[in-house]
């Protein structure tokens, strides 16, 4: 029997409200895509309103964008969104909640890739003007189309929320001042090895302020010196496009080779987006132990114990990272023994994970706990 989980909406959107520093006069944007993300809206307006801010709320319902992809003109397509331009200009805080409905979009690669370019202008917006934050929602759909138990699914989404982000925040910074001493960066299997320098460029905890679920550290490589080779086994989704098997050939920072079994042409819209799409622009390293179950979705799958993600395109500035793209493709990679090979990183001589097992630097910096 699946679990049954009872979600407390307004404890999660108190938290997320906290994150953004959401205060007394703040203009908020929230967008939703889906109404399965209703009730988490409902909750975090009544905190708006609660706290003196001023909500408005815009429908960026995913299921609307199959007509467009059906029929607009691809140049319409690239253009961002107007009234979303226009929320991000008039905000001072946006929260966007995106429930996991459908997964999977039928439409042209190269009409889905156009799509994404106008939506990575919003983002881009969003970064560099807003306090933000992101709240990615399961829904029974998306669990039922990974082979994932709907009930457990959430039980785990649920309990990764429930941490001591500050003192999350605290851990996760130490292991970051020390990991901002480091040189580089290697990621490697039995397939191949990333090495990544990261000398000089910055390390940032995510404990409780951005994304949700969140736990992670995150850095922006050196852009032209990323060279090896890396492999995503297994499917995931990104923009409504499943992708599996995928695999990337790094010189120089750039990617000059790209293979999947599924998605192929996808990608390869994608990293054509423009001059910074094949250049990393993230390193991240995921820390909650709450989460254990590969879902699919790159928001929640970056933050599992245990992975390790690239993002390929816009680079964090606050890490020093200089690539701009109107992309950010965040890509996972398990390093645990589930089913592939298992792998591992190390900064210099420091393993953080070494053949699948969480070494005691990383393990200090966990935030959440495993259900039993």
């Amino acid at each position: 029997m699946s679990r049954v989980t009872r979600i407390d909406w307004e404890a999660i959107t108190r938290l997320v409200a906290d994150g953004v520093e959401l205060g007394a006069g703040d203009r908020v944007s929230v967008f939703f895509t889906d109404t399965a993300a209703m009730d988490a809206v409902t909750a975090f307006v009544e905190e708006c309103w609660r706290r003196g801010a001023v909500p408005q709320v815009v429908a960026t319902d995913e299921r609307f964008d199959a007509g467009a992809l059906r029929w607009a003109d691809p140049a319409v397509l690239r253009e961002p969104p107007p009234l979303e331009v226009a929320a991000m200009s008039w905000s001072d805080v946006h929260v966007s909640f995106r429930a996991m409905a459908e997964p999977i979009l039928d439409a042209d690669p190269e009409r889905i890739a156009a799509l994404r370019r106008g939506r990575g202008v919003v983002s881009t917006m969003r970064w560099e003007g807003t306090r933000w934050a992101l709240v990615r929602i399961p829904t029974p759909a998306w669990a039922t189309a990974f082979g994932l138990d709907p009930g457990d699914l959430l039980a785990q989404w649920a309990a990764s929320f429930d941490a001591d982000w500050v003192d999350g925040a605290r851990r996760m910074g130490e292991l970051c001042s020390a990991l901002d001493r480091g040189g580089q960066v290697m990621i490697e299997d039995d397939w191949g090895s990333l090495v990544l320098p990261v000398a000089g460029r910055r390390w940032v905890p995510f404990s409780g302020n951005a994304n949700w679920p969140d736990g992670e550290i995150a850095t922006a490589p050196i852009e032209d010196q990323v060279n090896g080779r890396i492999r995503f086994p297994g499917r995931f989704v990104f923009a409504g496009v499943a992708v599996r098997d995928l695999e990337l050939h790094f010189d120089q920072g750039l990617v000059v080779e790209e293979s999947a079994t599924e998605g192929l042409d996808f990608v390869r819209r994608l990293l054509d987006t423009d001059s910074g799409a094949r250049r990393v622009g993230e390193l991240g390293i995921g820390t909650n132990a709450a989460l254990t179950s590969m879902t699919g979705d790159l928001l929640i799958d970056e933050k599992i114990l245990g992975t390790v993600h690239i993002a390929l395109g816009r680079a964090y500035p606050e890490c020093g990272g200089v690539n701009r793209s109107a992309l950010h493709w965040d890509i996972v990679k398990d390093l645990r023994a589930q089913g592939g090979a298992v792998g591992s990183i190390r900064m210099d001589d420091t393993w953080l994970i070494r053949a699948g097992e969480v070494q005691a630097p990383l393990a200090a910096a966990t935030v959440g706990s495993r259900l039993s």
